[in-house]
């Protein structure tokens, strides 16, 4: 009966599914729940459109030569069922169908659920999406997808690289999402392509144009432009008028994300939080709505995961790294002292005892006066691996973080562990002003710190190297010790002498963290040759900051060190990656690079008087502002700023190769923080420096330095 009915239906002229002419007036008819979000963007958009809850319905009332969508309303849970008697009445009336994760499809055989990794959405034709191009990429996050096969898909999903183009092509494993069905008049999505708003897939321009071009040819003519409000915003779209005190709201939103955001570790949950790290765990589920009560004394976790589930929410980063838990407090100091908020003042002490007491980072063998690690700050808290580590950086970040926020706490509590991680660092650090990327508790053991200290590596890696030298010029101009000065300028100026084709990245991150260093080497040197390379650096940072403020991701070549542009389909998602598949991609990096750069473009024009740095500094202000993430459907993202935003489109889009921080990730330090707390500067018309300053760390110092440098017997002060 069904090949009888499907010949006399071609024998009528079935005109092929890819061709078909507009008809009079869109028409169609969805098999779904009132609720639907799908649903409710046609009606919203004036798009003409009929509603049934089972799919025998929908084919019964639908006019001849009509579209029908049976949506799968309870993905990815319940698979949708289109019986085969309203299959076969939905040939005679010459009805186009769109079938949604279906339980079966007569002719077509599915394999086992699968649930995507790496894979993305892969455009394989444009013919029903004009302004969409083949092999451009979409993400459904979280797929739960059907594996089948067909010779007429439309998209794919497949292990791709590239920033919205698959650059390698799709590879022979690539399994349809969206694919023909002839011999039904049929479209058939192997997932749920109707949860594109629930589940924030991406971008949102291209998700509307694959919608447009769907009920297009199911109604047989055009329809309007589908209008949503998507799940996770920007504060401001690009031309908004920015309101009154934009800067101090953003700020206030920022360390309330903090506060809001269930990353907070709570006595209910520290147990499992715990269990899971010394498991080896790297993430958790997001706590009860009701589970928001840490106040900071049992720290707080690393951020949020980029991946997004099918109901568009994320995981929790379960690391405590002590940065974090630094850079947080000094955020929420910042916002204490702007806003008077005293509940962020505690909690932000609290950070700072939990950092330097229970958590147990500066306890063991940093504790220990005979061991090479004392006074060193751990990269985490509870597991091994968190332990053992020491990494230059992120001890630099936890000690200015330290600084800052008991400079606007107005304590002292916590100047002697912050000297000795000052001094700490410096005895690790080598004749020609370098450290490296990190010195473990076994290497310490075995050689002592002394071993570093007379050692002449180099690491031509601001990244790494460049924010310590900040805080030795910070420690210098209050403590005299010259020691500290000495070997700044001395790996600053391998630094520069190396620049740029000795760099190991030479992207814009690493200009944006030499330059924050340049800003303070002309605080302490204002000699021509800092000033000069300081305007080097600035410039060819600003070459890519775009008409709106924000500063575009580059790279020369493909990366360096462990930090690399996939070559290939195959090593995609295999390591730590840029955003950008190639110079050009519209992208700029909210945790590694427009934070940074915020801060080092703020000192360097205090210390300059540059208006051109000055007003560079106050258009990439105004466009974090603009990229703040607002949401009430997930209120927890609210008040962050997401790694990759895409300036060109206007929404959260980038590559999403990196194996651990990719486009929608958010973290409680690094970016985030140091965007926030310069915010706090601006309102406050102040300098880090002159923050900094203001807590005098000096009457502590001789102490330190008696315990941990007389043995280097160099107790220079300033002239």
């Amino acid at each position: 009966m069904r090949l009888l009915n499907a010949f006399i239906f071609l024998c009528l002229g079935m005109i092929p599914i890819c061709s078909l002419a507009a008809e009079t007036s869109p028409s169609l008819t969805v098999c779904c729940k009132d609720d639907h979000e799908l649903y409710r963007a046609m009606v919203a958009s004036g798009i003409k459109v009929r509603r049934t809850e089972t799919f025998h319905d929908a084919v019964n009332i639908a006019p001849e030569g009509s579209g029908v969508l049976l949506l799968a309303d309870n993905y990815p849970h319940q698979r949708t069922n289109a019986d085969d008697a309203a299959l076969e009445r939905s040939l005679t009336k010459q009805l186009r169908l769109y079938l949604e994760f279906p339980e079966k499809v007569p002719g077509n055989t599915f394999d086992s659920l699968k649930t995507t990794t790496w894979e993305r959405a892969v455009l394989t034709t444009s013919t029903l999406f004009p302004k969409l191009r083949p092999l451009q990429i979409l993400s459904v996050s979280g797929a739960k997808y059907l594996p089948t096969t067909s010779s007429h898909p439309l998209l794919s999903i497949a292990r791709v690289a590239g920033f919205d183009h698959a650059l390698f092509g799709l590879p022979s494993s690539a399994q349809p999402l969206l694919y023909e069905v002839p011999e039904w008049n049929a479209l058939v999505a192997t997932t749920g392509l109707s949860n594109f708003i629930v589940g924030r897939y991406g971008p949102s321009d291209a998700w509307g144009e694959l919608w447009k071009g769907i009920l297009s040819h199911l109604a047989g003519a055009p329809v309007p432009e589908l209008h949503w409000t998507p799940a996770v915003r920007p504060a401001y779209r690009r031309d908004d008028k920015l309101r009154v005190n934009s800067e101090l709201q953003a700020l206030q939103a920022a360390s309330s994300w903090l506060t809001d955001s269930r990353l907070l570790v709570s006595a209910k949950r520290q147990p499992e939080v715990l269990e899971q790290l010394r498991s080896g765990a790297q993430n958790i589920a997001l706590p009860d709505p009701g589970d928001n009560s840490g106040d900071g004394s049992l720290g707080i976790l690393e951020g949020f995961a980029s991946q997004i589930d099918h109901d568009g929410t994320q995981r929790q980063c379960l690391s405590l790294r002590a940065d974090c838990q630094a850079e947080s407090a000094m955020l929420l100091a910042m916002d204490s002292a702007v806003s008077s908020n005293s509940r962020h003042s505690s909690i932000s002490h609290n950070l700072l005892n939990y950092t330097y007491g229970s958590s147990g980072m500066t306890g063991g063998v940093r504790a220990d006066p005979l061991h090479g690690a004392y006074g060193l700050i751990s990269w985490g808290a509870v597991a091994p691996a968190w332990e053992v580590a020491n990494y230059g950086d992120d001890n630099a970040r936890t000690i200015l973080g330290t600084w800052a926020a008991a400079a606007l706490l107005n304590t002292t509590e916590w100047d002697e562990p912050l000297l000795r991680a000052v001094a700490a660092n410096f005895r690790t650090t080598g004749r020609k002003g370098f450290r490296g990327d990190r010195i473990d508790n076994p290497q310490l053991a075995a050689l002592g710190w002394k071993h570093f200290y007379d050692s002449e590596p180099e690491n031509f890696a601001p990244n790494f190297e460049a924010w310590l030298w900040n805080c030795y010029l910070a420690a210098y101009q209050q403590t005299g010790y010259r020691p500290f000065l000495e070997r700044t300028r001395e790996g600053v100026h391998r630094m520069m002498s190396a620049y740029p084709q000795g760099w190991r990245w030479q992207d814009s991150n690493e200009r944006s963290r030499m330059l924050f260093t340049m800003a303070w080497m002309v605080r302490i040197e204002d000699t021509p040759q800092h000033r000069e390379w300081l305007a080097t650096i600035a410039d060819d940072l600003l070459k890519n900051m775009q008409p709106c403020g924000a500063i575009a991701d580059r790279l020369a070549g493909t990366g360096g060190g462990h930090y690399q542009v996939p070559q290939s389909n195959e090593t995609y998602g295999t390591g730590e990656s840029p955003l950008l598949q190639q110079n050009g991609d519209p992208v700029s990096d909210q945790l590694y690079t427009s934070g940074f750069a915020l801060l080092g473009l703020h000192e360097a024009a205090a210390v300059t008087g540059d208006g051109y740095l000055k007003e560079a500094e106050d258009r990439l202000a105004e466009y974090l502002v603009r990229i703040q993430v607002q949401s009430a459907k997930h209120p927890y993202l609210a008040g962050a700023w997401l790694r990759a935003f895409d300036f060109d489109r206007w929404d959260y889009w980038a590559s999403a190769g990196d194996i651990g921080w990719g486009p929608w990730c958010a973290e409680t330090g690094w970016g985030h923080t140091w965007i926030g707390t310069v915010l706090g500067l601006r309102q406050r018309n102040e300098t880090l420096w002159d923050l900094l300053a203001s807590h005098r760390i000096s009457p502590k110092w001789g102490v330190i330095q008696q315990e941990m440098l007389s043995e280097i017997g160099e107790t220079k002060t300033k002239d």
